[in-house]
């Protein structure tokens, strides 16, 4: 069950400070509103829970795509909201490319012959990672990006994935949902460190 209330203003402060607390925020295009949610059960992927099915490390080895790191922000959660129905309204884009202004939100891309295909980006607070969405136009590619990010996130010393609520990819990628009660308590002591960003792909 997914709890929403008020929060206050869509400011990076103000954002973080609800990231820290459980809370992100979520735009309602039907009532022109942003909502403050807070799942629970909350879907996580803890770093050692990690599973990247054969295949989709084959296309990682492959080098089918490129993949990039923070090249294209504004590309990715435009491509996010290309959907009849988004969550990702103008309020909400505005504050997220204000998160990646202040180096705060993060994008990984994945690209072909030059096309941006695929990305995913989202929010670190501490050694936590908050996923917020994920694009394809090609098979697989929103899929090694989400890959490549994992990957480097556990080289790093991340402890948590926080995806919010439960997919059928991220549970084959062993994802699993936990009471609200313990995902704070996993949060807390991902705040307590900050492992810095990822480094880019070599």
């Amino acid at each position: 069950m997914a709890v929403a209330g008020p929060r206050g203003n869509l400011e990076p402060d103000a954002i973080l400070c609800a990231y820290r607390e459980g809370w992100f925020p979520m735009g309602n295009p039907v009532a022109g509103t942003v909502e403050w949610i807070r799942p629970d059960p909350r879907a996580i992927l803890s770093m050692e829970d990690f599973h990247c099915p054969r295949r989709l490390a084959r296309t990682l080895r492959s080098g089918k795509f490129e993949l990039t790191l923070d090249r294209e922000f504004e590309g990715v959660i435009d491509a996010c909201a290309e959907r009849r129905v988004t969550w990702i309204t103008p309020p909400i884009r505005e504050a997220y490319l204000a998160l990646h202004r202040q180096g705060h939100a993060h994008s990984v891309e994945a690209w072909r012959e030059g096309s941006l295909v695929g990305g995913v980006y989202g929010v670190r607070v501490g050694a936590a990672f908050m996923a917020e969405s994920m694009f394809h136009r090609m098979r697989d590619a929103g899929k090694a990006a989400l890959a490549w990010l994992i990957l480097r996130l556990k080289e790093r010393g991340y402890e948590l994935l926080d995806i919010q609520m439960m997919t059928p990819l991220m549970e084959r990628l062993g994802a699993r949902e936990i009471a609200h009660r313990e995902y704070l308590r996993r949060l807390r002591r991902a705040l307590e460190r900050d492992p810095g960003w990822v480094a880019g792909p070599t």
